[in-house]
């Protein structure tokens, strides 16, 4: 399944560019962001769909690993991948390509939160939980 899902694409803003001309480093956790909830949303399971039933997800561990430079009107190409999934936690993987070159890879961590509380992924969303077990 997850053949099927394409890699997300961001082309630089000129606001996201620091005074050097360079991809400000902080837009990257963004551009993760992006990828991630399109990834979810070609999944067929979007965020918004699990908000709308009480679920969030919020950020807990983020890295990067800055490797090249991208600037203004570069576009980003950003593959997602599952890295790890336990009962409360999933993991993500970035990596971040540039006319082929890797300029960033990168690890996202989530849990789930219904009413402030963690809620299983496994047995609130079991649909959710086997689609992603199944890539």
């Amino acid at each position: 399944m997850e053949s099927r899902i394409a890699p997300y694409r961001h082309e630089v803003k000129y606001y996201e560019c620091d005074r050097m001309g360079i991809t400000h480093h902080s837009n990257y956790i963004r551009f993760m962001e992006e990828a991630r909830v399109d990834w979810m949303d070609q999944l067929g399971y979007g965020f918004d769909r699990m908000e709308a039933e009480g679920v969030v997800s919020p950020v807990v561990e983020v890295e990067c690993r800055y490797k090249a430079p991208t600037t203004f009107k570069d576009v980003i190409e950003i593959e997602v991948h599952v890295a790890e999934m336990t009962a409360l936690k999933i993991s993500f993987d970035y990596t971040m390509r540039c006319k082929a070159k890797t300029v960033c890879t990168a690890r996202s961590v989530h849990c789930f939160l219904e009413n402030g509380r963690p809620v299983t992924l496994q047995i609130r969303f079991p649909e959710l939980y086997s689609m992603i077990c199944g890539l």
